[in-house]
């Protein structure tokens, strides 16, 4: 691995969910690069046998576990697989999820609303409780999940989306209560505009004019707070979010609808010391 890395994670394991790409492979790397023995999961093998590969061919140590986290057979098998080659699960990251789920509540129907709680809240419960009972008897364990900014806002179309998505806050809270005598910490991260959709140049200009920061996110945007909230610098923070947005949530009107636009602010000149 990279020598200007921490390794903050040594000795510990971590199973991270949805680790195929995006979010979850840059949560996952990130993990590797500090010296933690990294579970990959994602629902098809060929995906996580190549996230795999890459953070053993830097270093790192990495098993692949493929599975359906909505299932709770093959969720226990996962977890079975990872305490066998690599320990128990010291920090769990709650990140599988269907994404591409836009559709107008007029026209939605049973079997849409079904497949999304299954797959973006079930998974989390799954997870999460199949990693806590372990975690309770050993008096310690991080569990991260993924939230988003629909979880206290709202996305057009995605009504069953943000239902997971405010299931999930819901969840992190209770959960941080009934685990924290076991000595489990319990939290989440909310994305912003995350570009992990493979966006053209001109979509991606378009939707950064909303990003106070001025620029769309990407993946290695999240690793710090994810490993943040699973470091010791965290182990006084539980049921907490940390937004990594650029200031999405912050704002009342996004940027081009704005009574005060970003073009009326005043032009300070570049310090040229």
């Amino acid at each position: 691995m990279t020598s200007n890395t921490t390794q903050r994670f040594e000795n510990r394991v971590v199973l991270v969910t949805g680790a195929g790409g995006g979010i979850g492979r840059a949560v996952a790397e990130g993990f590797a690069a500090e010296g933690a023995r990294v579970a990959v999961n994602d629902l098809h093998p060929h995906t996580v046998e190549a996230v795999v590969a890459g953070i053993t061919a830097a270093g790192g140590t990495a098993l692949a576990v493929p599975a359906d986290v909505s299932d709770a057979a093959q969720v226990e098998a996962m977890f079975a697989r990872t305490e066998a080659a690599l320990g128990h699960v010291d920090v769990l990251y709650n990140n599988a999820a269907l994404i591409d789920t836009a559709r107008h509540f007029l026209e939605a129907d049973e079997a849409w609303w079904d497949r999304i709680q299954r797959v973006n809240l079930k998974s989390v419960f799954l997870c999460s409780h199949r990693a806590a009972t372990v975690m309770a008897r050993r008096r310690r364990g991080v569990i991260i999940s993924t939230s988003s900014g629909g979880a206290t806002r709202a996305h057009r179309g995605n009504v069953a989306y943000d239902a997971t998505k405010g299931g999930i806050e819901a969840m992190t809270r209770s959960m941080a209560l009934d685990l924290a005598p076991y000595g489990i910490r319990v939290n989440g991260v909310v994305p912003g505009f995350i570009n992990t959709y493979g966006l053209t140049e001109e979509q991606l200009r378009v939707r950064e004019k909303t990003v106070p920061l001025g620029r769309y996110g990407v993946a290695a945007d999240m690793v710090g707070a994810a490993l943040f909230l699973a470091s010791d610098d965290a182990a006084y923070i539980t049921g907490q979010f940390i937004a990594v947005d650029g200031g999405v949530l912050a704002q009342q009107r996004s940027a081009n609808v704005d009574t005060f636009p970003v073009e009326g602010f005043p032009v300070i000149p570049a310090d040229l010391a």
